[in-house]
């Protein structure tokens, strides 16, 4: 496994080693010695998957304290555009978003610490798959809007499909203002 540090302190790629011949493939999805080399040290206690259509635009999620998440995400099939915003308090790089695409090709992944806004857009109809290091509490979710200006994320969707509870979160501006400053 290649694990590479991105510009935002505790976000990794993670590229497995894909071994190929006439069968198929193979290689190791997870290895939690790689991580704990990385000083990634979770104990991941929920699998969460999702099939999403082309065009549909999950996020920007997160949870807060006590049941904050760090999550190991990657796409079983398809193609996703994985986004993440940086919503730690004091955070040198709060408020920076960090893109990646995620695909059953590369089979690469992200690791997304706790303190994160994290979301996706669909390139190709798409199985996502995410190891989470806390359990989902729906009194703890929270999140921010998809298309905030501040952000202004290119999502590389030009029709998107959005949930009606993803439609009226809070911009980046009033998530600052409601948290004092982040999470």
């Amino acid at each position: 496994m290649k694990i590479t540090a991105t510009p935002i302190e505790g976000l990794f790629e993670i590229y497995p080693v894909i071994f190929k011949d006439e069968r198929g493939y193979f290689f190791e999805s997870f290895r939690k010695e790689a991580l704990l080399s990385q000083g990634i040290d979770k104990e991941w206690v929920q699998e969460n998957q999702s099939f999403s259509k082309v065009g549909t635009i999950r996020g920007l999620h997160y949870q807060n304290e006590p049941h904050a998440q760090a999550k190991l995400v990657k796409v079983i099939s398809g193609k996703v555009l994985d986004v993440v915003v940086d919503l730690r308090k004091g955070s040198k790089t709060y408020g920076k978003v960090y893109s990646k695409i995620l695909d059953d090709q590369n089979h690469n992944m992200l690791f997304v610490p706790e303190g994160f806004g994290h979301g996706f857009s669909v390139l190709e109809d798409a199985v996502f798959s995410y190891k989470c290091s806390n359990y989902y509490n729906k009194a703890s979710e929270g999140g921010v809007i998809w298309n905030d200006p501040i952000l202004n994320i290119d999502w590389q969707v030009d029709t998107p499909i959005i949930s009606a509870k993803d439609q009226i979160l809070p911009t980046f501006e009033e998530f600052t203002e409601m948290t004092k400053g982040g999470l």
